[in-house]
């Protein structure tokens, strides 16, 4: 088992000589860990924090089943989830790509709590770039390897895992092979739209990662698992602001006397924006071309840092993010709120968009697995419950702080994002609620909560990550840091 450790904690750092497979039990369970030297489409930004080797990675794959479990019950039929064809006989299979993220990790705990087989696959690539950028979690996080340990033992559920880069097919392929989803939840991407926007390698790399990835999954169903659904999570961004509604992926529309309905205009604003509209023309393509099923769950901005499951135990604490390139808006002001510091407001302070809870993000990922689209159907559901301008959500914190007593203030700082500063915005949001999405509304006690959990791990805040530090019209070719 220290080959196991070493490769779990310290990434990418065996010799490229080093193919080792092992299958002999281990604790009374019938563990396979192997080992192999595969390539790394992330080498370009030297992700190989403890190697210095050639440019490779090399990849886990750790399965812990438990043979003959019977305490494992399927969750209650929500809707549709007879509809889908499979067998009630076993557990349905759940593949959570990208399970060690903000959101990833929240929903692997939350479908392995209600009866799914659940795998993660993550390359872990996440927390390299906290390294890379000299930022940091809130919260502590433990590895995903005493996540899952401590989760096997609160709970008795295994979570399969398999550590490598889904744009690796090679590896990606094996995966898929071994594990047999019945669907595939697809989170394992670059998510900030300032990381894309640093400079030209991590643009590159943020449209190579999402694009080549996705691509790469819609594959491996293809050519592996031709009735698994896939669930990927877009984002609302790809819409832009428009000065009409937003529907739900679609708009029908008459142009000189005909009438077609056709995919809702995009208007990125990012690079990374712009990686997730590639993404939603490639999965309807081949929805198209290859029959696959597929839900683009356009998902508004999140909140929150709890879910019932991430609350059993320290070791199973998810991340939050405050900073100026991964943080989202309020969590970014609960935590400035905790420590003192002014809440920074973008400019004007009308930008609106659509939120959501966190413990709502798991639960509309559950409602489509159980309601999953037919073979051939690209749906896409608007995934947000609220709307908030900045100026909005900036009252809403002053006044929860107040109740605390923290005095709150507020100061407009230059945007710099490119982007309307006051606008129209009305999106649809209806297909989840149809589902039977239950949400949890942005309240004074929720926001008593995240504002208590702040100021709890205050002593861990960096107010040198605060304030943004990523230009969009200053973006250059030249590999920058974005950290003193």
């Amino acid at each position: 088992m220290r080959m196991a450790n070493l490769v779990a904690h310290c990434g990418f750092s065996l010799s490229p000589a080093v193919k080792t497979h092992s299958s002999s039990p281990s604790h009374g369970h019938n563990n396979v860990i192997r080992f192999q030297n595969l390539k790394s489409s992330t080498s370009n930004l030297n992700l190989r924090p403890c190697s210095k080797g050639p440019n490779k990675l090399f990849v886990t794959r750790a399965s812990a089943a438990v043979q003959g479990q019977t305490n494992v019950t399927q969750t209650p039929l929500t809707g549709g989830q007879q509809a889908s064809g499979q067998s009630s006989s076993r557990p349905k299979k759940v593949m959570v790509i990208g399970g060690d993220g903000y959101c990833g990790w929240a929903t692997a705990l939350h479908l392995s709590n209600k009866g799914y087989e659940v795998a993660i696959v993550d390359n872990l690539v996440r927390r390299l770039f906290d390294h890379q950028l000299g930022l940091d979690s809130l919260t502590p996080i433990a590895s995903i390897q005493n996540r899952i340990r401590r989760w096997k033992a609160l709970t008795g559920k295994t979570i399969q895992l398999f550590i490598g880069d889904i744009c690796d097919f090679e590896f990606l392929s094996e995966a898929f092979k071994s594990f047999e989803p019945d669907s595939a939840v697809h989170f394992g991407e670059q998510r900030s739209a300032p990381y894309s926007m640093i400079d030209r390698s991590r643009a590159v790399y943020t449209q190579h990662n999402n694009v080549i990835g996705t691509l790469n999954v819609l594959f491996a169903m293809k050519e592996f698992s031709e009735e698994c659904h896939l669930v990927k999570l877009g984002t609302m961004g790809e819409y832009g602001t428009p000065n009409i509604d937003i529907e739900e992926g679609f708009l029908t529309i008459t142009h000189n006397g005909r009438t077609d309905t056709l995919p809702y205009p995009k208007q990125a604003s990012s690079f990374y924006h712009l990686s997730k509209v590639h993404d939603s023309h490639n999965i309807a393509f081949t929805c198209k071309a290859w029959g696959i099923r597929a839900t683009d769950l356009n998902q508004g901005v999140v909140y929150g840092v709890r879910t019932d499951e991430t609350a059993m135990h320290e070791e199973l604490s998810n991340r939050l993010d405050y900073d100026g390139v991964f943080g989202t808006a309020l969590n970014r002001f609960c935590v400035q709120a905790a420590v003192g510091h002014p809440l920074t407001v973008y400019g004007k302070g009308g930008q609106t968009r659509g939120y959501l809870d966190i413990r709502d993000t798991v639960q509309c990922v559950e409602l489509a697995i159980a309601n999953p689209a037919k073979p051939g159907e690209f749906r896409v559901f608007n995934q947000f419950t609220e709307q908030f301008s900045v100026n909005e959500l900036a009252r809403l914190v002053t006044a929860a702080g107040a109740k605390l007593g923290l005095e709150v203030q507020t100061k407009s700082v230059p945007n710099p994002r490119v982007e309307a500063e006051e606008h129209y915005y009305n999106a649809k949001h209806s297909k989840l609620s149809e589902l039977g999405l239950v949400p949890h509304l942005l309240s004074d006690s929720l926001l008593d909560s995240l504002l208590n959990f702040a100021v709890q791990y205050k002593d861990r805040v960096d107010t040198a990550q605060i304030m943004p530090s990523v230009s969009w019209k200053k973006m250059g070719a030249k590999p920058k840091t974005v950290s003193v």
